[in-house]
């Protein structure tokens, strides 16, 4: 018999730390508007922001 998996977290990759960031209106709306366009959190669209910066930095 197979164990069924939990629905939530994902225990290998734990969002456990909390990031707070000073952001102007401009900056928000953006975020806001990719939140909607992605349907998507904005804690989700940060973190895909941080991987594209990522992937960017180490093709240079």
């Amino acid at each position: 018999m197979v164990a069924k998996k939990k629905p939530g977290p994902n225990p290998e990759n734990p969002k456990d730390t909390m990031l707070r960031v000073r952001v102007d209106k401009i900056t928000l709306g953006k975020l806001d508007n990719s939140v909607k366009k992605l349907n998507s959190t904005r804690s989700e669209v940060i973190r895909q922001g941080i991987d594209l910066m990522d992937e960017k930095l180490r093709n240079k």
